[in-house]
């Protein structure tokens, strides 16, 4: 990975306020919350907090730009060209918002500024060119007709983005959206707000017609509520845990909303003693340790060869001790701290149930000394599928390993979840890594390698790791609907 940056830009970490129809105001209730350093618990600053009367607000104002004003008018070679120029100025604000994000959620500054920037303008980027390419078809059917297709963007869009990627989450969304011609109305989480509230600004600097994106950071019951349930919203697109996931499922049965669910997971990271094993180490290291573990995909089921058990052991024991934890905003940090206090004491929650449940603590299991939200990088071995740090979702540095001896037993395990967002193999045999491919019931496999994504290539999980494919061409799926017209030619 490349080297941090050295120089801390100039932040402006002053009050923010919601940004709806093109206008930055207060909430109308007057009411702010605190977001917070998670590295020292100290507060940046103050928040505009949206609940029902903001939400209301910003679906009226995203309603008028999709039926009125300049933006309906728009041809889709000026979207195109609007979401690129977004692209750009991200990476000229790079520095920026790198800070801006480490600061706020904790996770390293080289890999904010390295990994998350340039994905994300690489996302607005690509769905820049897909703009100008959503179209219907004609279609041969019988009698003296004519019947051809319109494909239309569903209307006014919800998106409710996590805290562990909150830049890079709120393109994945807002990206394919526009391009597809819909207006948004965005709440990012209540910990992470500060990037989502830049990019508006960034939105309005490219001359995005007002309303079109919204930005309205709150909490869940309040604000996230609000909006799945508002009558005048079209879709609701949703990245988080499972149980929410549930929720805004039940919530959006009233109306009939559409929805994608992009939820959690419980990813079985499978080592054969055939692969080449410093490079399934590097994997395996950065499958749970990138981003603190805060990674709905990370590879949290380590399945271990018991051939070649004791030796990466070895290794990767080794190699997570030599994890640097510390302050983010420095370049040799190699891990940040957890985003939040309550997520700090869930970790540490799970790694007491590890204990508890019979796995043995081979390193970590602790949280490091000093101020924020840190856990020391966690492994527990001899462990089996069905224990609650094996089965559940944690969202931390803690790897649970799991031994096995043949190939159809460890895909039995490995699919023995009620996940299905990921999973890897690591063999040189390529007939056994398609089988194993082919085999796991899960969103993306990857062969010797792990954490690889691409504007291009689809996202999303199997099973109650949601529904949808964000990313790709799948991605305008979530953001068009289709309408048949039929023309009498006789």
């Amino acid at each position: 990975m490349a080297t941090a940056p050295q120089m801390e830009p100039e932040l402006e970490l002053k009050p923010r306020r919601l940004l709806i129809d093109g206008e930055w105001v207060n909430a109308v209730s007057g009411k702010t919350f605190e977001t917070l350093n998670p590295a020292t618990g100290k507060v940046l600053c103050e928040v505009a907090e949206a609940d029902k009367a903001d939400i209301d607000l910003a679906v009226r104002a995203a309603r008028r730009a999709l039926e009125a004003g300049p933006y309906p008018k728009m041809s889709a070679s000026e979207r195109g060209r609007l979401l690129w120029r977004v692209g750009e100025l991200i990476l000229k604000y790079g520095d920026e918002l790198a800070w801006l994000e480490t600061l706020d959620c904790g996770k390293p500054l080289g890999e904010s500024r390295y990994a998350d920037i340039p994905m994300a303008a690489d996302v607005f980027q690509y769905f820049a060119g897909w703009a100008t390419k959503i179209h219907g078809e004609t279609v041969p059917v019988a009698g003296h007709y004519l019947n051809y297709t319109l494909r239309e963007p569903v209307g006014v869009v919800g998106q409710i983005i996590p805290w562990n990627f909150p830049l890079l989450m709120a393109a994945w969304k807002l990206a394919p959206a526009i391009a597809c011609g819909n207006t948004c109305v965005l709440k990012p989480a209540e910990q992470t707000p500060l990037t989502a509230l830049r990019l508006g600004e960034i939105f309005a600097e490219v001359g995005m017609p007002p309303g079109v994106v919204n930005v309205v950071p709150g909490f869940g019951p309040t604000a996230g509520a609000a909006l799945v349930a508002h009558p005048d919203v079209d879709k609701i697109a949703f990245t988080g845990e499972y149980i929410t996931g549930q929720e805004i499922m039940r919530n959006a049965a009233g109306s009939l909303k559409k929805l994608s669910l992009e939820l959690g997971g419980k990813s079985p990271n499978i080592v054969f003693g055939d692969c080449d094993l410093d490079r399934a180490l590097q994997g395996v290291h950065g499958g749970i340790f990138f981003n603190q573990g805060e990674v709905c995909c990370a590879g949290s089921r380590l399945f271990l060869d018991q051939s070649v058990h004791d030796e990466f052991l070895d290794k990767l024991v080794k190699s997570s001790q030599s994890i640097k934890l510390g302050d983010p905003l420095q370049p040799d940090t190699t891990m940040g701290p957890l985003v939040s206090a309550e997520q700090k004491e869930k970790v540490l929650r799970y790694i007491g149930l590890g204990k508890t449940d019979g796995a043995k603590l081979l390193v970590g299991g602790e949280p490091h000394e000093g101020p924020g939200f840190f856990v020391k990088p966690t492994i527990f071995d001899e462990a089996t599928n069905q224990m609650r740090v094996a089965r559940e979702e944690i969202f931390g540095p803690v790897l649970t390993v799991i031994p096995f001896k043949d190939v159809d037993e460890v895909v039995a395990l490995g699919n023995d979840t009620m996940y299905g967002l990921a999973g890897a193999v690591w063999t040189n045999d390529i007939r056994k890594a398609h089988y194993v491919a082919k085999k796991l019931k899960a969103g993306t496999v990857w062969i010797n390698c792990y954490n690889v994504f691409d504007a291009a290539s689809p996202f999303g999980g199997y099973r109650m790791s949601g529904f949808g494919r964000e990313l790709g061409k799948h991605a305008l799926e979530l953001y068009t609907q289709v309408k048949s017209v039929w023309v009498n030619m006789n």
